[in-house]
């Protein structure tokens, strides 16, 4: 996969790419990070990519031809190309998995007081991380760049990224380690004794139970098993 990101400050992904698994992926050859600095398409003497909205207001906004310009000489025939904006639908677990799916990927980072809205027309997607608004894209596009490449082929083991978060629509079971003992909190007893039945059954309920407490907007349109809705009453009793 090749992931190419149009931003004004590719210096702000300089750990980003050159750390952990983000660094071994680009080293194995499973995704190519590719920096584009849009400013080099303006035709301003002075490299300006923004300017005074039309009708008055605070700020400056990006302009369309300078992103149009980059996009002609970046974008090919497999991008598919998203705008990272407050304005776009909410990120979520499914969308890395089908954005996993690409060739290539283009995600344009903003900055100032967002786009000229003809932008919009020139992207495939719009894409926010949350209800809350940044300084600019670049943190966005790291965000959603880590989540996609996680799941690429040889990045992790299949295993690793299976049983996470939002993977199955549930919030992820609690782990443990050792010491089996710390200041008098205990590892559950059914992690320890090697049945493996028990376990999956610990590791379903507290999954359920996690979501139910922490994010019950997960389960509304969920499409409970047997198995499920007879644990999810027993949480309700124990949890009253």
């Amino acid at each position: 996969m090749k992931i190419k990101i149009l931003t004004l400050f590719p210096n702000m992904f300089s750990g980003f790419i050159s750390e952990s698994i983000i660094k071994r992926s680009i080293d194995k050859g499973v995704v190519e990070i590719e920096l584009i600095d849009y400013r080099e398409y303006s035709n301003d003497k002075h490299n300006h990519v923004d300017d005074t909205p039309c009708g008055g207001g605070a700020g400056m906004v990006i302009k369309c031809d300078v992103i149009d310009r980059a996009l002609e000489a970046n974008k090919t025939d497999k991008s598919y190309v998203c705008l990272m904006t407050p304005q776009g639908k909410p990120y979520k677990q499914e969308m890395a998995y089908e954005l996993a799916k690409k060739d290539e990927i283009i995600l344009i980072c903003g900055h100032y007081e967002g786009f000229d809205e003809r932008v919009r027309s020139m992207v495939d997607d719009e894409i926010s991380v949350g209800d809350f608004v940044l300084t600019g894209g670049e943190i966005p596009a790291m965000a959603v760049s880590d989540s996609i490449i996680r799941l690429l082929d040889d990045a992790i083991t299949t295993e690793s990224h299976e049983d996470d978060s939002f993977s199955y629509g549930l919030l992820e079971y609690p782990q443990y380690t050792r010491p089996v003992e710390y200041k008098g909190m205990k590892v559950p007893e059914v992690l320890l004794n090697g049945n493996h039945k028990l376990i999956r059954e610990f590791h379903l309920k507290e999954a359920l139970r996690k979501t139910y407490l922490r994010r019950p907007d997960l389960l509304e349109n969920r499409d409970f098993t047997k198995e499920e809705l007879k644990m999810l009453e027993e949480i309700k009793k124990e949890e009253a």
